[in-house]
């Protein structure tokens, strides 16, 4: 004979809001329309159209778009960017990366700042 003991799993739902993280945070993204041909520029600048009409601190480089601000505005900018995109094409790729640090702000340009001042000649070695 073979008894088995079991531990019913319990789960408590809580609403969504409850799940939703405040905070200071830097996200670096990238979004690669997918079926769009073989030249993608018009639908990228309409996503960062919308970055820079934002009125949060951003900058745009060759890889990425990196944006700050608190964590449900940068993800509801980045959801808008992503659905700007697929209006205009089948498929759309997302890359994202964050840096999460609550109680920092203007961490866009000092951590690029702190890089150029020890590079400069006669910096902190």
């Amino acid at each position: 004979m073979v008894y088995c003991d079991y531990v019913p799993l319990v789960v408590t739902l809580r609403p969504l809001a409850a799940y939703r993280v405040a905070g200071q945070m830097i996200a670096a993204f990238s979004i690669t329309p997918i079926g769009a041909g073989d030249s993608v520029g018009e639908e990228v600048a309409e996503a960062v159209r919308l970055v820079r009409s934002s009125g949060l601190p951003n900058e745009t480089n060759a890889m990425f778009t990196n944006v700050e601000g608190e964590w449900d505005e940068v993800m509801g900018l980045i959801k808008a960017c992503v659905e700007k995109v697929a209006q205009a094409t089948p498929r759309v790729s997302v890359v994202v990366k964050i840096d999460y640090r609550p109680g920092i702000t203007g961490g866009l340009a000092s951590k690029v700042e702190t890089v150029e001042n020890l590079l400069r000649p006669g910096g902190p070695a």
